[in-house]
Order: C-alpha cells, then sequence, then structure tokens
C-alpha cells in the first residue's frame, strides 16, 4: 500500500531524514520504533505533505504523492493523527468529528459519525461536551475518531499513548488492534515498545534519521541485543 524509497529532509540546513526507505502492506500493523528526536514526527510530516522532502518518493498504491501536498496526501486517504492529539478544544466533541470529514469523507459523514460513536462509545456520551474540558484519554480517541471520518486509506497514528495513564494506555493499543482487524491499515509510530510490538506485524527501527533495523514483530521483540541498543529497553 505504502511505498518510501529513499527520503531526505529537514529543516533548514539541518538534514533529519537521510535516506529513508520502508513499506506497508495492506491490512498491515507497521511499527516505526525510535527515540526522541530520530525523525519519526518529521517523517510523519512528510508522508502527510506538511513538510516537503528534499529528495526521494512516496508511492500509495501505486500512485506517487505530490511533495508537500497536504490535500493530495488526504485525498489518497493518508490521514495523520498528530502527536499532541490538537482537537480544536472550544468546539464541541460533535464538531471536532463533523470537521474530520470535511474534505475525504463528506457525503457519508452521518454514516461515519455512526461508527466513530460506534467504536468510541464514550464520545456519544459527550457530544456536546467542549472538547477541551475531556480527559486526556478522552481527547485521544476523538483525535482518533477525527481521523476516522476521513474515510482512511492508511491511518498513522503519532504516539497514540502518549500522557495516557496505564490502563488507558493498554486500552488504546487494543483498540488499534480492533481497527486493524477491521481491515485498516495502520502506520504505528511509538516509543511504548513492547506494546506496539504486540499489536504490530512488522517494525522498523530509526536512529538518527535512518532506518537501522527492520524485522517481524516477534522478531524485534525476541532480540534482547536490539532492544537494548536501539530501544533503549
Amino acid at each position: 500500500m505504502l511505498e518510501v524509497r529513499d527520503l531526505h529532509a529537514g529543516y533548514g540546513r539541518v538534514e533529519v531524514l537521510r535516506g529513508v526507505s520502508l513499506d506497508l502492506a495492506a491490512g498491515e500493523i507497521v511499527a516505526l520504533l525510535g527515540a526522541n528526536g530520530v525523525g519519526k514526527t518529521t517523517f510523519n510530516g512528510v508522508l502527510s505533505g506538511l513538510l516537503k522532502p528534499w529528495s526521494g518518493g512516496i508511492a500509495l498504491e501505486g500512485a506517487p504523492l505530490p511533495a508537500g501536498d497536504t490535500k493530495a496526501a488526504l485525498d489518497a486517504g493518508l490521514v495523520l493523527v498528530p502527536e499532541g492529539r490538537h482537537i480544536f478544544p472550544n468546539l464541541t466533541v460533535r464538531e471536532n468529528l463533523w470537521l474530520g470529514g470535511y474534505r475525504r469523507g463528506r457525503a457519508n459523514r452521518a454514516r461515519n459519525l455512526d461508527h466513530v460513536l460506534d467504536t468510541f462509545p464514550r464520545l456519544a456520551e459527550r457530544l456536546a461536551q467542549r472538547a477541551g474540558t475531556m480527559s486526556g484519554g478522552e481527547q485521544q480517541m476523538l483525535a482518533i475518531g477525527r481521523g476516522l471520518m476521513a474515510e482512511p486509506r492508511l491511518l498513522i497514528l503519532d504516539e497514540p499513548s502518549l500522557g495516557l495513564s496505564p490502563i488507558l494506555v493498554e486500552e488504546m493499543f487494543a483498540l488499534i488492534g480492533r481497527l486493524n482487524a477491521d481491515g485498516l491499515t495502520i502506520l504505528l509510530v511509538e516509543q511504548n515498545v513492547h506494546l506496539t510490538l504486540e499489536v504490530a506485524h512488522r517494525g522498523f527501527v530509526m536512529e538518527n534519521g535512518a532506518i537501522t533495523v527492520t524485522g517481524s514483530a516477534p522478531e524485534l521483540l525476541a532480540d534482547p541485543d536490539l532492544q537494548r541498543s536501539y530501544l533503549g529497553v
């Protein structure tokens, strides 16, 4: 579904991504792992068109994506749920969700809203509540629900467990597994190594802006030297 080849990108004269290549097949959960500051969020920004790469190519379902074009990425079905949620705190839950289908999925917004509320029953209880008054876990549900409103072909989740309590982290990863079981392809960008690899099919380890290790999730989980060297666990 996704092909990334020899991607270079950065800010000003500072190179952050140094020849990143990876791929996802339809129906997979693929994990992108690495410590803070290695380039994961920059990579997400390039994929979603927020940042124009210096060189390299991205293709979704065989069609090249124009560099630095957020509309083209979204229209192709590549939907990013960013780190930090970035909900609209002064809007209601319903308004936040409705905006998720503003460009892609607009014709099916009512149906998609029903699907999101079935997936997140807590949001159904809070449709009229201002989003900024909800708990962190509820806001993360809202951010993912807003992404689902855009009918993603590929959903990118950037640190979805960040700031959540241990119980909510477990719930979040269980939810990711259910979304994938329903057929959604997911790129999961996380620092929670063990839970990520328990739900993912394959993993890529990023270090200093480059992919240094790849393998199946069981292979990465079973390699203690790899975890100590690259994942800090």
